[in-house]
């Protein structure tokens, strides 16, 4: 059934999300169990119970989960004291079929409200990937309205201890060692305004060690620095955009840089999602409607919930803006760490570019499907909901171990993090670059993805605490 994009929430009365770990669309409506309560911490509070809320839980999988048969209902809620324990016991079985990879949670209606409609979120504003080969901590990323890149830290920098003060370093080594990457999460504290800790950090040649205290702060989708930029290649014009997550505010960002490369004629272009678990569905679909001004009025994607539900399944068609473009050709860059939304607006794609597009990087995360967000208010609860799966105009949409297998062409390429992201050396912007260029490239391994990883030489995993926030859940790596 065919809908207007900006009406597809609405439509279906749900937050729909495609994200790596997930999402709601704040702007469209959510699903209200009605219940009442207050308190979010499932205490003894009226409505809020731990009990309560896992009755809650297991009526809302029953009603919606996309795969009913792989819900394990012999699960006693009593054998478990929080609420998300108990989802992960439901869900196992899925999970241990590679279809629901931490897709269904609980998480705060307030804190994923702030970072979907603007990216805010608290911490030190920076992504950190472990290179389990050397047992070494690097920055990945660094935002620009967060508290370290004000003091230097940056893609590259290594971080060599963490401690509350100077005197009490430990090194990373022996925090993994002790406890593995959870270790780390744990001695960078918690995520709250006013946390200070110590970094003993390796950056330019040099070994320092910085105090960095905790803010509340916005992640830009599309970096001021580096997000958005024309690359001269040998004296072809390419446009290169890095998202790193598909919320709100993307929007306004999405359409600077498609006009900025449509008003240069520009029809080469580099789509760097390399760290993007994923976000909101509406922003894919802008995206892809912004990349695809040939295919106005063709499909999208396709959106499959269970049978019970098939009367909410919708067809999304490419719609015209005035910013949009008509590619000759798109490199798009994944990653491990790249999931959903971004996997998503890669894979429809597919029956449009044919040949002309490319995978470059590595294998991605593997999440043809999507969740819905299903509120309880009274108790600050928001229920991600794994229910429908995506498909694109072929119905192509089974890439569980992720999209080497389905894109046509694919070039390996690691990701060389003493570079910034779209600096033409950069290992993946090159290789991109030379796709375009039309020269040839070696093929992605196709295995399957099964964790969030960054391939690189040598690998690198981008780390994800045991409880991650709203933030940390849409964005890979995010501390």
């Amino acid at each position: 059934m065919g809908i207007a994009r900006n009406s597809l929430t609405l439509m279906l009365s749900v937050a729909l999300s495609a994200c790596g770990g997930d999402s709601s669309n704040t702007s469209g409506g959510t699903i209200s169990s009605g219940s009442s309560g207050g308190g979010s911490s499932g205490s003894n509070t009226s409505g809020c119970s731990l009990s309560e809320r896992q009755s809650w839980v297991k009526s809302q999988l029953d009603e919606w989960y996309l795969f009913p048969n792989l819900l394990n209902n012999n699960v006693a809620p009593s054998a478990y004291t929080n609420v998300q324990d108990y989802i992960d016991a439901l869900v196992a079985p899925a999970r241990a079929q590679s279809k629901d990879r931490y897709f269904t949670y609980i998480t705060s209606i307030a804190e994923e409200n702030a970072y979907y409609n603007s990216g805010s979120t608290a911490g030190l504003g920076i992504r950190l990937a472990f290179d389990s080969s050397s047992s070494r901590l690097f920055v990945v990323e660094s935002f620009e309205s967060g508290p370290a890149l004000g003091v230097g830290i940056d893609r590259g920098t290594e971080i060599l201890a963490i401690g509350p003060a100077a005197s009490s370093l430990q090194s990373v080594s022996s925090l993994v060692a002790s406890g593995g990457t959870q270790a780390l999460s744990d001695a960078l504290g918690p995520d709250d305004p006013g946390v200070s800790r110590v970094l003993q950090v390796h950056t330019n040649g040099q070994v320092s060690n910085v105090t960095v205290t905790k803010t509340n702060y916005n992640i830009d989708p599309v970096s001021d620095r580096y997000g958005a930029k024309v690359i001269d290649d040998n004296g072809t014009k390419v446009g290169y955009i890095n998202l790193r997550t598909f919320i709100d505010s993307a929007d306004s960002d999405l359409r600077t840089a498609m006009d900025t490369f449509r008003s240069q004629g520009i029809d080469k272009i580099i789509v760097d999602l390399r760290y993007n678990g994923g976000g909101l569905v509406d922003i894919s679909a802008l995206f892809g409607d912004l990349l695809g001004k040939a295919n106005v009025g063709k499909v999208f994607s396709y959106t499959t919930f269970r049978d019970s539900k098939s009367a909410r399944n919708t067809t999304t068609n490419f719609s015209a803006h005035p910013q949009a473009i008509a590619p000759t050709k798109i490199a798009f860059i994944g990653m491990y760490g790249t999931a959903s939304a971004s996997e998503l607006l890669t894979n429809a794609f597919i029956p449009y570019m044919g040949n002309n597009m490319a995978l470059v990087g590595t294998n991605t995360y593997g999440k043809p499907v999507g969740q819905i967000g299903l509120d309880r208010s009274a108790c600050d609860d928001r229920l991600r909901v794994m229910a429908f799966k995506t498909e694109n105009a072929n119905h192509q949409g089974q890439y569980f171990t992720g999209l080497a297998t389905v894109v046509p062409n694919t070039c390996a390429a690691g990701d060389d993090i003493s570079r910034q992201l779209g600096d033409p050396s950069e290992a993946a912007t090159r290789a991109a670059l030379n796709f375009l260029s039309g020269q040839s490239c070696t093929p992605i391994t196709s295995s399957a993805s099964g964790t969030r990883t960054q391939d690189a030489t040598p690998r690198r995993t981008l780390i994800r605490p045991a409880n991650p926030n709203a933030a940390q859940h849409e964005t890979p790596g995010l501390f």
